[in-house]
């Protein structure tokens, strides 16, 4: 397994790539939480833990890589799909 996280804003993203059960790959993951702005936080405000489908990428740099683009996506262009 490798993770990664980043501030965003008022989000905090963790990242990961995690070895596909089959052995042949690694599958991208990611949760958003809410750290800044609203009482109560931290707070999830996004998971998936099988992002794409559960595609596999031959590198765990890459799944890795996808998780935070597709989190810092969510965060900056999708607030709406956020929970919190």
């Amino acid at each position: 397994m490798y993770f990664d996280e980043r501030n965003e804003g008022d989000y905090r993203i963790f990242a990961g790539a995690l070895e596909a059960q089959q052995g042949d790959g690694y599958i991208a993951a990611v949760i958003v939480n809410r750290w800044r702005g609203k009482p109560g936080t931290p707070r999830e405000a996004f998971r998936d833990e099988s992002l794409a489908c559960g595609h596999r990428w031959s590198t765990a740099h890459a799944a890795l890589s996808f998780a935070m683009s597709r989190g810092q996506q969510l965060v900056r262009t999708e607030p709406d799909r956020l929970a919190c």
